[in-house]
């Protein structure tokens, strides 16, 4: 499975709706098989989701998107993980290790939606996408 992140220097990019480059990760079980970096200039909401689409994407871990180019992305069946904050690599072993739902991850001003993030994170382990 194929899980994208959007990066900016070494941390999630804080908009998607902006973001200029996606990490792109194989995984398999719990354990991260090959990455690469891929440029995404794409600035429509459909190319954006559909490019996530072309990469094979089935998770998309990001920052701060806007309901617009959610929905989008949601149309090509593509789980969404927003408002996450913080060091790629950190970020990628959190998930890895069920711990991404832990609010050192989540954008500042996000803690007061600490149900919704939680309820997204459940959704996201349901589907077993590791």
């Amino acid at each position: 499975m194929k899980v994208a992140l959007t990066v900016w220097e070494n941390r999630i990019s804080p908009v998607f709706d902006c973001a200029q480059r996606l990490l792109i990760v194989d995984i398999s079980g719990r354990a991260e098989i090959s990455r690469h970096f891929e440029p995404f200039h794409w600035h429509s909401p459909f190319s954006r989701a559909s490019r996530l689409s072309e990469l094979g994407v089935q998770v998309l871990i990001c920052g701060a998107v806007s309901e617009y180019f959610a929905s989008m992305i949601d149309t090509y069946g593509i789980t969404i993980i927003p408002f996450v904050a913080g060091e790629v690599d950190k970020v990628l072993d959190a998930y890895l290790t069920d711990g991404l739902y832990d609010r050192k991850f989540r954008m500042p001003g996000c803690s007061d939606q600490g149900k919704a993030w939680e309820s997204r994170w459940d959704d996201v382990r349901n589907k077993k996408y590791y």
